[in-house]
C-alpha cells in the first residue's frame, strides 16, 4: 500500500501524521508553499495576532490527542471566561443570547409566543425524516419562526457563512432529527442525552493556530511543499500516476494503491474529470460563498459597550451590513496591544454574498459605520485590517448530498476524500475524519 495525498491543509496533514504513525507508505503534496490551507495566523507590525481562518476551537478529545503527540498541549490556551456570554443583535440593540433550553423560557430574548411554542414542542408528533428537509423547515415546523429568525438564522450566518433555507437538517446538525425520532421531543431528547455533559473547552494556540499545521508539516517524513498536482491518471494494474505542474525537483512514485483527495471540492473536480466524470460534476456543484473577515482596533475609551463576551451575531431580519463580529481582545486579551479593543467582523456569506463583492475600503468603511451605530464607538479605527475569502465554507445544501454519494463510489476506486466538505466544517471535525480514515487505510493493508 503506498498512498499519494493531495492537499496540505489540516485534513491531509493530519492523514498523513497517522499514516506514518502506523507504517503505511504516503506521499503529500501541498500546492502552496505553506501548509496549513484555511489555518492561517497572521501577525501584523502593529502588534495585533489574529486568524484569518477559525478563530477559535472546540478541543475535542482527539484534538487533544493529537496536540499531545506534536508536543504542543503547553500552546494551548482557553478563551477567557467571559467567551460563555453570545450576544445577539434584536430590535436594534445586542442582547445575550439564552444558552440552554432552560434559560430560553426564563430569559426575556423571546417573546411569550416563542416561549409557549417551545413548551408546545414537547408535545409535537416526530414526523418521518425527510433527506431533503432544510434547517429552516425543521426549526419552523418544531419551534416556529421567531426561534428560526433570531437563534437559528444568525448562528448559521456567523458559523456556517449559511443559509437555514437553503442547508439541510440531516447534513448541518444531524442529530436533531435523530432525538425527534427516538424521543418524540427534540428539547425531551436534548434534556436526557445531555445530562452530565461537559461543555467543551473552547481554545487558541498561544502562537496562533497555524501552529498546528506548521506542527504538522515539519514531523511529516514525505511531505511535499510548492508541489502542485495538475492531473492523476491511472495504469492498467489498478495503480494510480500523479502528474505535478512544476516539478522543481520534486518527484511523484508511480504505482500509488491510493488516493487521498484532501482538497476543497472545486479543486478536487478537476482532477476527477478524465476518470470520474460524475464524480466531477458532483464536486464542482458544491457550494462556496465568497466571505471576508474586517478586522478593526479601536481604544477602549472610545468603545461605549461592555464587550463581556464572546462576540455578537446579526440576524438577517435585522437588516445588518455584516453576519457579525467576534470580540477578539474579549476572549484572547494578549492578541491585541494594550488598551485597545479588536473586533472580527465577518461580511458576506450565503446571505450576504452581495457585500463580499465590494471592494476592501468600501467593506471597512460600512463595518466601520455599524460597529459605531451598535457599540457607541466615538472616532475612527485605530487600524483595520481585511482578509478575504472569494471561496469559504462549504455549503451543506443539496449539493452536498450528490458529492457525498460520489465520495462513496470513488472509494470503491481506492480514493478516499478528506476535507472539510466530507468530514464536517470545524477544525475538530476535519482531525477526527482523517484518524478515521487513516485507521480504516492502515487496517485494510
Amino acid at each position: 500500500m503506498k498512498i499519494a495525498i493531495i492537499g496540505g491543509g489540516i485534513s491531509g496533514l493530519t492523514l498523513a501524521w497517522y499514516l506514518q504513525q502506523a507504517g503505511v507508505a504516503y506521499d503529500l503534496f501541498e500546492a502552496d508553499a505553506r501548509p496549513g490551507g484555511n489555518l492561517r495566523s497572521w501577525a501584523t507590525p502593529e502588534g495585533y495576532l489574529l486568524e484569518t481562518g477559525p478563530n477559535s476551537l472546540q478541543l475535542s478529545s482527539e484534538l487533544a490527542e493529537l496536540l499531545a503527540d506534536l508536543g504542543l498541549s503547553d500552546q494551548i490556551q482557553d478563551a477567557a471566561a467571559v467567551s460563555q456570554h453570545r450576544y445577539v443583535l434584536r430590535d436594534g440593540r445586542y442582547q445575550i443570547m439564552p444558552s440552554s433550553p432552560p434559560s430560553l423560557l426564563t430569559n426575556g430574548f423571546f417573546s411569550l409566543k416563542a416561549k409557549w411554542q417551545l413548551l408546545k414542542e414537547f408535545r409535537k408528533p416526530a414526523e418521518p425524516i425527510d433527506p431533503t428537509e432544510t434547517v429552516a423547515h425543521f426549526f419552523r415546523r418544531r419551534f416556529g419562526p421567531e426561534i428560526l429568525d433570531y437563534a437559528v438564522n444568525p448562528f448559521m450566518a456567523g458559523i456556517y457563512a449559511g443559509d437555514p433555507e437553503q442547508l439541510l437538517i440531516n447534513k448541518t446538525f444531524p442529530q436533531l432529527p435523530a432525538l425527534e425520532q427516538q424521543y418524540g421531543s427534540v428539547l425531551r431528547g436534548f434534556a436526557k442525552t445531555s445530562k452530565g455533559a461537559a461543555r467543551r473547552r473552547i481554545i487558541t494556540l498561544k502562537t496562533g493556530i497555524q501552529t498546528i499545521t506548521d506542527t504538522l508539516a515539519a514531523k511529516l517524513t514525505n511531505y511535499q511543499a510548492g508541489a502542485a498536482v495538475s492531473a492523476i491518471s491511472r495504469a492498467a494494474d489498478g495503480t494510480y500516476q500523479v502528474e505535478l505542474t512544476e516539478r522543481q525537483g520534486l518527484e511523484a512514485a508511480p504505482g500509488y494503491t491510493h488516493l487521498a483527495l484532501a482538497l476543497p471540492a472545486y479543486a478536487a473536480a478537476p482532477l476527477l474529470e478524465t476518470l470520474f466524470p460524475q464524480a466531477a460534476t458532483a464536486l464542482a456543484a458544491v457550494q462556496y460563498p465568497p466571505m471576508s473577515a474586517v478586522y478593526s482596533a479601536y481604544d477602549r475609551t472610545a468603545v461605549a459597550h461592555p464587550l463581556n463576551g464572546f462576540g455578537a451575531l446579526n440576524p438577517k431580519v435585522e437588516g445588518t451590513y455584516a453576519a457579525g463580529s467576534i470580540w477578539t481582545s474579549s476572549i484572547y486579551p494578549e492578541r491585541v496591544p494594550a488598551g485597545q479593543v479588536l473586533f472580527t467582523t465577518f461580511v458576506g456569506g450565503a446571505q450576504y454574498a452581495e457585500a463580499a463583492r465590494e471592494s476592501e475600503a468600501a467593506q471597512k468603511a460600512a463595518v466601520h459605520a455599524e460597529l459605531s451605530r451598535f457599540y457607541g464607538i466615538a472616532g475612527a479605527p485605530r487600524w483595520q485590517g481585511r482578509f478575504a475569502w472569494s471561496h469559504s465554507i462549504p455549503q451543506f445544501d443539496a449539493h452536498i448530498t450528490g458529492a457525498h454519494h460520489a465520495a462513496e463510489a470513488l472509494a470503491g476506486a481506492n480514493i478516499v476524500t478528506v476535507a472539510n466538505w466530507r468530514a464536517g466544517v470545524s477544525v475538530p471535525d476535519c482531525v477526527r475524519y482523517a484518524r478515521q480514515t487513516a485507521e480504516t487505510l492502515a487496517a485494510g493493508r
